[in-house]
């Protein structure tokens, strides 16, 4: 008996054979529901034995019977009537609890249920439920409606991938159908919250509305994504609304997972806690750190991949140089705990980076996870490995904490049959088209090419998915181009300097001006001028508005 947890509610399971039901029993379910006509198969018990069994183990059953293929509207009702009536948690079981999981899922639809986290529920459990994603974001039932809207080309996303490929696209074919889906009114500059939370910046240079990004003549959808058909070329949006196209941009960003860790969602922005991964955060940042004047300082970094892989340190040495300047490093204790192996990934910038550390006193501490957060004891938890490799958990006081939380794809994206294994849609690294849907394309956060997951890969793959959709749709005749893996890290150490990191992929280093300008590998005031008065125009004049300096795709090799 291969048993598979759905929820709290239902489990499912394969064939059940009479002697299983005393160990259902055992398990502690209540109940058991057949989803399997009689006679399905050659050595398949009939449900009277199963009911019989069931009986004597002290269980209720039912017997609801779905013909493979063929769930009706009216069977997902009946199962969500027997799951609510029935003593539970239930065991349901079919021929391999496939039919359990889609009448189970129907009826989170009838029951108003994000399609996403339906979708993402089921194939935790081990079943793809995509199959039926537009019968659950229309209420459980089969939808009578076609597509709302059709474009040759659709992007989901409106963040600075989606943006900038969109603009880039108008800049190559100006009269080129293009549609955005975004449900969000505003658009951030995230790579400047790490100057907000170092007083640099103010909050408001960092928003723009969205509409007044969005390049004339695309059309912006404003609704949420619920799943993926790519062998339909459809994209259905919440409430079972369905946008079809010629070709899919997938720039959907990424999920930070503050659930992850315990106990932090009570206590971010109060207690010390902070993280300059949200907008309304980054400037508690800014006020933890002036107000600290002695104590216990923590950085926290999560696994990989995130956003922006040096921000979690970055938010360090601003703090700790602001303290400095002050006269009150000596009275503050700085630690950062790091749930990977080494400071930096790429190892030409770490004697640099070190420099700092020792400057600063800071203690690193690798391998160190953080699991659990009380704000208001001003303690924090953290898994690692003891000498004998055992698992092992650290306690920590803290003053304040700068938290940066683990990160995922969209829920969207991790349940469709676009990801790869770990959830990311999967690409070509080069061309950044989809390995197995031909007229899909991803870039930005969402992307599973092996790259630093910033901006300013954001910036160099917009025109590298442009150039090779163009070509796919024969508006271009130009040979493919393709994405070097191009990534920036501009690491502040301090205010007024900054270690200008550029790299590709395997690590290879990528600079974008001559050492006598910027050694990237150096501390410098020039980078520090790039990163705080070119980037920004740059990133809202150039990037999103589809002139491409120092940007242009080169032909694949």
């Amino acid at each position: 008996m291969d048993v598979k947890r759905i929820d709290q509610g239902l489990s499912v399971t394969g064939q059940l054979r009479p002697t299983d039901l005393s160990e259902a029993a055992r398990l502690g379910f209540g109940s058991i529901i057949c989803n399997r006509p009689d006679g399905e198969g050659a050595d398949q018990p009939g449900f009277a034995e199963i009911e019989r069994a069931a009986t004597e183990a002290g269980l209720d059953a039912r017997y609801l019977p779905v013909v493979s293929g063929a769930v009706t509207d009216a069977d997902a009702e009946a199962f969500g009537v027997a799951m609510r009536a029935l003593p539970g948690p239930v065991l349901a079981y079919c021929r391999t609890g496939t039919r359990s999981t889609t009448l189970w899922s129907l009826d989170e639809g009838r029951r108003g249920r994000p399609l996403s986290a339906i979708l993402a529920t089921a194939k935790a459990a081990g079943y793809d439920m995509n199959g039926v994603a537009r019968r659950i974001a229309s209420g459980g039932r089969v939808p009578t409606d076609g597509a709302e809207a059709s474009h040759t080309v659709v992007i989901v996303g409106g963040g600075a991938g989606g943006i900038a490929v969109a603009a880039s696209l108008r800049s190559r074919k100006p009269d080129l159908d293009i549609a955005i889906i975004e449900p969000a009114d505003v658009h951030y500059y995230q790579p400047g919250w790490t100057m907000v939370g170092g007083g640099v910046f103010e909050p408001a240079t960092t928003a723009r509305t969205m509409a007044s990004l969005i390049p004339d003549g695309v059309r912006w959808i404003k609704a949420a994504v619920a799943a993926f058909e790519p062998e339909r070329k459809a994209v259905i949006l919440e409430g079972c609304r369905v946008v079809t196209y010629d070709r899919l941009i997938v720039a959907s960003g990424l999920t930070l997972n503050w659930g992850g860790i315990e106990g932090l969602g009570e206590t971010l922005g109060r207690n010390g806690v902070t993280s300059n991964y949200r907008y309304d955060l980054a400037p508690y940042t800014w006020e933890l750190v002036q107000g600290l004047r002695s104590g216990r300082a923590v950085f926290t970094q999560p696994p990989m991949p995130i956003k922006c892989a040096g921000a979690p340190q970055k938010a360090l040495y601003l703090s700790a140089d602001h303290w400095r300047r002050e006269g009150r490093l000596g009275n503050i204790e700085i630690d950062f705990f790091n749930a990977g192996p080494v400071l930096f990934g790429v190892k030409e910038y770490v004697p640099a980076l070190m420099e700092y550390v020792e400057r600063y006193r800071a203690g690193l501490h690798f391998g160190h996870t953080l699991t659990r957060i009380d704000g208001s004891a001003k303690r924090a938890w953290f898994a690692t490995k003891a000498g004998d490799g055992s698992p092992s958990t650290v306690e920590v006081p803290f003053d304040m904490i700068h938290v940066t939380p683990p990160q995922r794809a969209p829920d969207f994206v991790r349940a469709s049959p676009l990801a790869d294994a770990n959830g990311w849609v999967e690409v070509d690294q080069a061309s950044l088209r989809h390995t197995r849907f031909p007229d899909v394309y991803a870039l930005g956060d969402a992307c599973s090419a092996p790259n630093a997951k910033t901006a300013a890969a954001a910036r160099k793959q917009a025109p590298v998915v442009a150039h090779n959709l163009l070509h796919d749709l024969g508006y271009v005749r130009a040979p493919h181009v393709a994405y070097d893996g191009y990534g920036s890290c501009p690491l502040t150490v301090e205010r007024g300097k900054i270690l200008l990191a550029e790299f590709g992929y395997g690590g290879a280093l990528l600079p974008s001006f001559p050492s006598w300008f910027i050694d990237g590998t150096k501390p410098s005031r020039m980078a520090w001028f790039l990163k705080e008065r070119m980037l920004p125009p740059i990133y809202w004049k150039a990037m999103l508005k589809g002139r491409e300096w120092m940007a242009k795709p080169k032909a694949a090799a």
